[in-house]
Protein backbone atom coordinates (compact mmCIF):
# COMPACT_ATOMS: atom_id res chain seq x y z
CA UNK A 1 0.00 0.00 0.00
CA UNK A 2 1.29 3.17 -0.61
CA UNK A 3 2.38 6.12 1.88
CA UNK A 4 -0.83 8.84 -0.11
CA UNK A 5 -3.72 5.96 0.37
CA UNK A 6 -2.48 5.44 3.91
CA UNK A 7 -3.04 8.88 4.56
CA UNK A 8 -6.08 9.08 2.85
CA UNK A 9 -7.60 6.40 4.41
CA UNK A 10 -6.96 7.96 7.61
CA UNK A 11 -4.76 4.65 8.72
CA UNK A 12 -1.87 7.36 9.58
CA UNK A 13 -2.18 10.89 10.19
CA UNK A 14 -1.00 13.32 8.14
CA UNK A 15 0.96 14.72 10.73
CA UNK A 16 3.07 11.35 11.31
CA UNK A 17 3.57 11.42 7.65
CA UNK A 18 7.19 12.56 7.76
CA UNK A 19 8.34 10.15 10.55
CA UNK A 20 6.46 7.19 8.39
CA UNK A 21 8.65 8.51 5.50
CA UNK A 22 11.27 8.35 7.56
CA UNK A 23 10.57 4.48 9.06
CA UNK A 24 10.46 3.37 5.46
CA UNK A 25 13.58 4.71 4.37
CA UNK A 26 15.58 3.10 7.48
CA UNK A 27 13.35 -0.22 6.02
CA UNK A 28 15.06 0.25 2.88
CA UNK A 29 18.59 1.28 3.90
CA UNK A 30 18.86 -1.97 6.22
CA UNK A 31 17.21 -4.15 3.55
CA UNK A 32 20.52 -2.65 1.16
CA UNK A 33 22.99 -3.61 4.08
CA UNK A 34 22.00 -6.95 5.10
CA UNK A 35 22.43 -7.48 1.20
CA UNK A 36 25.56 -5.84 1.08
CA UNK A 37 26.64 -8.01 4.43
CA UNK A 38 25.53 -11.01 2.92
CA UNK A 39 27.29 -10.67 -0.32
CA UNK A 40 23.73 -10.71 -2.31
CA UNK A 41 22.29 -13.20 -0.98
CA UNK A 42 18.79 -13.35 -0.71
CA UNK A 43 17.53 -12.24 3.16
CA UNK A 44 14.52 -13.53 4.35
CA UNK A 45 11.41 -11.39 5.18
CA UNK A 46 10.50 -10.25 8.65
CA UNK A 47 7.55 -12.20 10.03
CA UNK A 48 5.80 -8.84 10.42
CA UNK A 49 5.87 -8.20 6.86
CA UNK A 50 7.97 -4.97 5.16
CA UNK A 51 9.50 -2.13 6.89
CA UNK A 52 6.23 0.46 5.49
CA UNK A 53 3.24 -2.13 6.92
CA UNK A 54 5.85 -2.40 10.07
CA UNK A 55 6.15 1.41 10.27
CA UNK A 56 2.05 1.72 9.98
CA UNK A 57 1.78 -0.59 12.98
CA UNK A 58 4.07 1.11 15.12
CA UNK A 59 2.35 4.97 13.97
CA UNK A 60 -1.12 3.94 14.42
CA UNK A 61 -0.07 2.14 17.94
CA UNK A 62 -1.80 3.73 20.72
CA UNK A 63 1.10 3.10 22.94
CA UNK A 64 3.06 5.38 20.19
CA UNK A 65 3.67 8.41 22.52
CA UNK A 66 4.83 6.23 25.34
CA UNK A 67 7.66 4.26 23.15
CA UNK A 68 11.04 6.19 22.65
CA UNK A 69 14.02 5.55 20.36
CA UNK A 70 17.30 3.75 21.62
CA UNK A 71 20.66 3.82 20.09
CA UNK A 72 20.98 0.35 20.78
CA UNK A 73 20.82 -2.06 17.70
CA UNK A 74 18.06 -3.33 19.71
CA UNK A 75 15.67 -0.50 18.10
CA UNK A 76 13.61 0.35 20.71
CA UNK A 77 13.95 0.80 24.69
CA UNK A 78 12.15 -0.05 27.54
CA UNK A 79 9.23 2.58 28.39
CA UNK A 80 7.41 3.36 31.53
CA UNK A 81 3.94 1.92 31.77
CA UNK A 82 5.12 -0.94 29.13
CA UNK A 83 6.09 -4.45 30.18
CA UNK A 84 9.95 -5.19 30.51
CA UNK A 85 12.11 -6.70 28.39
CA UNK A 86 11.98 -10.40 29.15
CA UNK A 87 15.51 -11.94 30.02
CA UNK A 88 17.22 -15.14 30.54
CA UNK A 89 20.99 -15.86 31.66
CA UNK A 90 23.14 -17.28 34.00
CA UNK A 91 23.21 -15.93 37.77
CA UNK A 92 25.43 -15.76 40.62
CA UNK A 93 23.48 -15.66 44.02
CA UNK A 94 24.58 -17.03 47.11
CA UNK A 95 28.08 -18.60 45.25
CA UNK A 96 26.33 -20.79 43.29
CA UNK A 97 25.88 -20.49 39.21
CA UNK A 98 21.95 -20.58 38.56
CA UNK A 99 19.50 -19.72 35.66
CA UNK A 100 17.35 -16.89 36.18
CA UNK A 101 14.82 -14.83 34.29
CA UNK A 102 12.42 -12.46 34.48
CA UNK A 103 10.25 -14.40 35.01
CA UNK A 104 11.20 -15.98 38.36
CA UNK A 105 10.18 -11.87 39.66
CA UNK A 106 6.57 -12.76 39.17
CA UNK A 107 4.76 -11.04 42.17
CA UNK A 108 7.21 -9.21 43.51
CA UNK A 109 8.86 -6.09 42.33
CA UNK A 110 12.32 -6.03 40.65
CA UNK A 111 15.40 -3.56 40.91
CA UNK A 112 17.42 -4.39 38.18
CA UNK A 113 20.65 -2.17 37.79
CA UNK A 114 23.29 -2.79 35.43
CA UNK A 115 26.52 -1.57 35.43
CA UNK A 116 29.82 -1.63 33.22
CA UNK A 117 32.40 -3.87 34.68
CA UNK A 118 33.76 -6.23 37.36
CA UNK A 119 36.28 -5.53 39.12
CA UNK A 120 36.33 -1.67 38.28
CA UNK A 121 35.50 1.13 40.74
CA UNK A 122 32.54 3.12 41.29
CA UNK A 123 30.55 -0.37 40.49
CA UNK A 124 31.57 -1.82 43.74
CA UNK A 125 30.30 0.80 45.71
CA UNK A 126 26.78 0.33 44.20
CA UNK A 127 26.75 -3.26 44.72
CA UNK A 128 27.86 -3.62 48.14
CA UNK A 129 25.32 -0.77 48.94
CA UNK A 130 22.59 -2.90 47.34
CA UNK A 131 23.00 -5.78 49.16
CA UNK A 132 23.66 -4.00 52.71
CA UNK A 133 20.02 -2.86 51.95
CA UNK A 134 18.51 -6.47 50.69
CA UNK A 135 16.75 -7.05 53.57
CA UNK A 136 14.71 -3.78 53.92
CA UNK A 137 13.93 -4.57 50.19
CA UNK A 138 12.74 -8.02 51.01
CA UNK A 139 10.80 -6.69 53.64
CA UNK A 140 8.41 -4.36 51.13
CA UNK A 141 8.64 -8.05 48.68
CA UNK A 142 11.03 -6.52 46.49
CA UNK A 143 14.01 -7.70 44.81
CA UNK A 144 17.61 -6.53 43.43
CA UNK A 145 19.04 -8.07 40.63
CA UNK A 146 22.84 -6.48 39.35
CA UNK A 147 23.63 -6.71 35.70
CA UNK A 148 26.95 -6.64 33.69
CA UNK A 149 28.68 -7.79 30.56
CA UNK A 150 30.91 -10.07 32.90
CA UNK A 151 31.02 -13.63 32.69
CA UNK A 152 29.63 -15.18 35.66
CA UNK A 153 32.96 -16.71 36.40
CA UNK A 154 34.06 -13.14 36.81
CA UNK A 155 31.07 -11.98 39.15
CA UNK A 156 32.26 -15.59 41.21
CA UNK A 157 36.02 -14.22 40.94
CA UNK A 158 34.71 -10.43 42.59
CA UNK A 159 33.39 -11.68 45.01
CA UNK A 160 35.59 -13.88 46.29
CA UNK A 161 37.95 -10.99 46.41
CA UNK A 162 38.34 -9.44 49.63
CA UNK A 163 36.67 -6.06 50.09
CA UNK A 164 39.72 -4.54 50.81
CA UNK A 165 41.21 -5.41 47.58
CA UNK A 166 38.13 -3.91 45.55
CA UNK A 167 35.88 -7.19 45.75
CA UNK A 168 32.47 -7.41 46.59
CA UNK A 169 33.06 -10.27 49.76
CA UNK A 170 29.93 -11.91 50.80
CA UNK A 171 26.77 -10.40 48.90
CA UNK A 172 23.16 -11.07 49.32
CA UNK A 173 22.36 -9.97 46.60
CA UNK A 174 22.71 -12.29 42.75
CA UNK A 175 24.50 -10.48 40.10
CA UNK A 176 23.67 -11.41 36.16
CA UNK A 177 26.12 -12.51 33.45
CA UNK A 178 24.77 -10.86 30.02
CA UNK A 179 28.26 -12.01 28.64
CA UNK A 180 26.43 -11.42 25.30
CA UNK A 181 25.39 -8.37 26.16
CA UNK A 182 21.84 -8.97 25.21
CA UNK A 183 19.91 -7.96 27.89
CA UNK A 184 22.26 -4.98 28.66
CA UNK A 185 21.21 -4.29 24.56
CA UNK A 186 17.34 -4.84 24.63
CA UNK A 187 16.99 -2.56 27.55
CA UNK A 188 18.58 -0.01 25.61
CA UNK A 189 21.61 0.65 27.88
CA UNK A 190 24.65 -1.07 26.34
CA UNK A 191 26.86 1.61 24.48
CA UNK A 192 27.71 -0.39 21.35
CA UNK A 193 31.47 0.90 21.24
CA UNK A 194 33.13 -0.15 24.44
CA UNK A 195 30.73 -2.72 24.62
CA UNK A 196 29.54 -2.04 28.34
CA UNK A 197 26.39 -0.90 29.96
CA UNK A 198 25.84 2.34 31.30
CA UNK A 199 24.68 2.60 34.91
CA UNK A 200 20.98 2.01 34.08
CA UNK A 201 18.53 1.57 36.98
CA UNK A 202 15.20 -0.05 36.29
CA UNK A 203 11.86 -0.90 38.86
CA UNK A 204 9.39 -3.04 37.46
CA UNK A 205 6.38 -4.12 38.91
CA UNK A 206 4.69 -7.64 40.23
CA UNK A 207 3.48 -7.50 36.56
CA UNK A 208 6.30 -7.14 34.93
CA UNK A 209 5.31 -3.31 34.04
CA UNK A 210 8.22 -1.14 34.14
CA UNK A 211 7.53 2.10 36.58
CA UNK A 212 10.72 3.70 36.86
CA UNK A 213 13.68 3.91 34.63
CA UNK A 214 16.99 6.02 34.61
CA UNK A 215 20.22 5.99 33.31
CA UNK A 216 23.91 7.59 34.39
CA UNK A 217 26.98 8.02 32.97
CA UNK A 218 29.93 5.53 34.10
CA UNK A 219 31.38 8.19 36.20
CA UNK A 220 28.22 8.35 38.91
CA UNK A 221 27.12 5.98 41.25
CA UNK A 222 23.72 5.46 42.36
CA UNK A 223 21.32 6.02 45.67
CA UNK A 224 20.00 3.19 47.29
CA UNK A 225 18.08 5.28 49.37
CA UNK A 226 16.20 6.64 46.64
CA UNK A 227 15.74 3.34 44.88
CA UNK A 228 13.98 2.27 48.42
CA UNK A 229 11.97 5.29 48.34
CA UNK A 230 10.20 5.19 45.06
CA UNK A 231 9.58 1.39 45.41
CA UNK A 232 7.92 1.97 48.63
CA UNK A 233 6.12 5.15 46.86
CA UNK A 234 4.88 3.01 43.63
CA UNK A 235 3.26 0.82 46.63
CA UNK A 236 1.68 3.28 48.62
CA UNK A 237 0.21 4.56 45.28
CA UNK A 238 -1.54 0.59 44.40
CA UNK A 239 -2.34 0.34 48.02
CA UNK A 240 -4.18 3.88 48.95
CA UNK A 241 -5.06 5.29 45.49
CA UNK A 242 -3.08 8.52 46.44
CA UNK A 243 -0.43 10.39 45.07
CA UNK A 244 2.96 10.98 46.45
CA UNK A 245 4.26 14.88 46.34
CA UNK A 246 7.96 15.62 45.51
CA UNK A 247 10.84 13.99 48.04
CA UNK A 248 7.32 11.97 49.91
CA UNK A 249 8.64 9.94 52.48
CA UNK A 250 6.38 7.28 54.32
CA UNK A 251 4.18 8.11 56.76
CA UNK A 252 4.60 11.64 55.24
CA UNK A 253 1.90 13.63 53.33
CA UNK A 254 0.08 12.52 50.18
CA UNK A 255 -2.42 14.11 47.83
CA UNK A 256 -5.86 12.89 47.07
CA UNK A 257 -5.95 12.72 42.78
CA UNK A 258 -9.12 15.36 42.52
CA UNK A 259 -9.26 19.03 42.42
CA UNK A 260 -10.94 19.37 45.64
CA UNK A 261 -8.90 16.42 47.50
CA UNK A 262 -5.33 17.87 46.62
CA UNK A 263 -7.08 21.40 48.17
CA UNK A 264 -6.37 19.30 52.06
CA UNK A 265 -2.43 18.62 51.26
CA UNK A 266 -1.98 22.61 49.77
CA UNK A 267 -3.85 23.50 52.63
CA UNK A 268 -1.63 21.04 55.23
CA UNK A 269 1.73 22.04 53.40
CA UNK A 270 1.47 25.77 52.86
CA UNK A 271 0.04 26.91 56.47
Amino acid sequence: MQIEALVSSNAIQPLHLSIYKMAATIGRLLKTSAKVATGGLKVSASPHGNSVNKASRILTCPVLQKTCFSTSTAGWAPAVTQHAPHFKATAVHNGEFKEMSLDDFKGKYLVLFFYPLDFTFVCPTEIISFSDKASEFHDINCEVVGVSVDSHFTHLAWINTPRKAGGLGDIHIPLLADLNKQVSRDYGILLEGPGIALRGLFIIDPSGVVKHMSVNDLPVGRCVDETLRLVRAFQFVETHGEVCPASWTPNSHTIKPTPEGSKEYFEKVNN
